[in-house]
């Protein structure tokens, strides 16, 4: 028989090789030069990612606040919006009505309803409708009662709801009646009237000076003033350093405050910009147009809106 030569095992160091320390490093570079590709590419794509997540939040904070400011502006009385510029600072006043309706200015065919009489001191009248009944816009001790309000400003006291409690435009408690004097004070809630679906409302002794046209009254609370930087810079981290906040709970005045002292909460922070614009129709008054542009800036990126609210001045 043919001679076998039976094959040699395998030694025991080939059967435990396994990367050489080159390979080992040629293998990490070739993962570090992947990597820094990968790294290149998507930087661009989560850097944007960042960027439109802070915008998105800074536009939706600024929208909030607009879009408070338009809710008080929306509901104040006519007539009671009045702006400030002082130190670079711009100042919203406005009273705000938590009701209102029509007042009756005549009894019905059977001479049954509380009419609100203008030829003398009067202290009771019946609605023509049903009042508010939502939570906050009820009747309420302290509340203050505007018949035909004109005006806001200082230098016209005369159909201003301003002088509510001011004795130097002749508007306390002790009046009877002053020119200068179309609010009163409410001491409770309204309660039913003499027909089925109106209200009785009772105030302090007053004889209002004017009739509405429209049989108009409302019902204030008191006073809100929004105040923002017109300009404000910007810290080491790129964050605005300004803050438009919401003051309430302060008296009425005559001379619009700036600052009230009252009741803040901040609406937006990082403010850099603010500006507040009121515009009011020159022959009818009847209608008016706020501007108001907020900017905030966070991180060094910065987001600016303008929204504008028509308003209604028919007293």
């Amino acid at each position: 028989m043919p001679l076998r030569i039976a094959p040699s095992p395998p030694s025991p160091a080939r059967s435990r090789a396994g990367f050489t320390l080159i390979e080992l490093v040629a293998v990490m570079t070739i993962l570090g030069i992947i990597a820094a590709v990968v790294a290149l590419f998507m930087r661009d794509p989560v850097r944007a990612y960042i960027d439109t997540a802070r915008r998105g939040e800074l536009s939706d904070v600024a929208d909030t606040a607009l879009r408070r400011m338009a809710r008080d502006i929306r509901v104040a009385l006519p007539n009671s919006l009045r702006v400030t510029a002082a130190s670079g600072i711009v100042y919203l006043e406005l009273l705000q009505t938590k009701t209102g309706g029509r007042y009756r200015a005549q009894a019905d065919n059977t001479g049954a309803g509380d009419i609100l009489n203008f030829s003398a001191v009067d202290t009771t009248f019946d609605t023509l409708s049903p009042l508010s009944t939502v939570t906050g816009q009820t009747i309420v001790a302290s509340d203050i009662l505007v018949v035909h309000n004109l005006f806001a400003l200082q230098t016209q006291p005369e159909s201003n709801a301003y002088t509510y409690n001011q004795a130097g435009s002749s508007c306390t408690s002790a009046t009877s009646f002053a020119p200068t004097c179309n609010t009163a004070a409410i001491p409770g809630p309204d309660t039913a009237g003499a027909l089925a679906n109106e209200r009785h409302i009772t105030f302090a002794s007053r004889q209002f000076p004017l009739a509405s046209p429209g049989s108009r009254f409302s019902v204030v609370s008191g006073p809100v003033t929004y105040v923002c930087p017109s300009t404000a810079g910007t810290d080491a981290k790129g964050n605005g350093t300004g803050t438009l906040t919401r003051i309430s709970g302060y008296t009425i005045t005559l001379a619009q405050p700036v600052p009230p002292v009252g009741t803040s909460g901040v609406l937006a922070a990082n403010v850099t910009a603010c500006d507040i614009q009121y515009s009011q129709q020159a022959l009818t008054q009847n209608h008016g147009i706020v501007s108001m542009q907020l900017s905030i800036t966070r991180g060094g990126e910065t987001v600016s809106l303008y929204h504008e609210v028509h308003v209604s001045n028919v007293p």
